[in-house]
């Protein structure tokens, strides 16, 4: 699903990494280890297509670049990117239509991360669990099958991380992959790549 190639990555003056390669393939998930400041958020962004890579090259499958980003990948990074002046009934409404979710898909992302208390409050009066859980419901609303996460679990009580492993046990059983950027294990079955390897 996803082939990475001799990438390359600098923030400011300094090299992240160098000849980085990897791949993603359906049904897997694959956890990025290493240091803090190692690179693991700048190799997320850059395969979402955040930030462009000083050498090397990003290929999903067949698929263009540009479209495969559009339609095939879902990025969930430290910033929720929910705007904290919105009821959460309208948040999650704005995001699932941007993805071009139907109600079924956000009647769903509602049910099973126990949304429904929280949608008529505003965005900043939930917790930051409440708030990754929103975040998350877009994965759920709009099914894509690359899941692309950073720290998912940083906000979240033992419950919901739990609840979340489910989830993404359930992507990969389906075909589909995550790549995530941890410090602690995913709570499913995955192959580690450590990006501070060898520096």
């Amino acid at each position: 699903m996803l082939t990475v190639a001799g990438l390359t990555l600098s923030r400011g003056e300094r090299v992240l990494f160098r000849d980085l390669s990897l791949t993603l393939a359906a049904g897997e998930a694959v956890a990025l280890t290493g240091a803090n400041g190692a690179g693991k958020t700048s190799l997320l962004r850059a395969l979402a297509g955040f930030l462009r890579p000083d050498a090397g090259s990003i290929a999903f499958a067949d698929a263009d670049p540009a479209a495969a980003r559009r339609r095939h990948i879902h990025w969930l990074g430290h910033l929720d990117g929910l705007k904290g002046a919105r009821r959460a009934r309208e948040e999650l409404a704005f995001q699932a239509s941007w993805l071009g979710a139907g109600a079924a898909g956000l009647a769903a992302a509602v049910d099973v991360l126990a949304l429904e208390p929280l949608l008529d409050l505003e965005v900043r009066q939930l917790s930051a669990g409440q708030r990754r859980r929103l975040a998350f419901a877009r994965l759920i609303a709009a099914p894509r099958p690359i899941w692309l996460l950073d720290e998912p679990f940083a906000p979240l009580d033992a419950r919901w991380r739990a609840a979340l492993g489910v989830l993404m046990q359930a992507h990969v059983d389906k075909g589909g992959a995550i790549l995530a950027a941890v410090h602690d294990p995913l709570p499913v079955a995955a192959r580690a790549v450590d990006i501070g390897a060898g520096r």
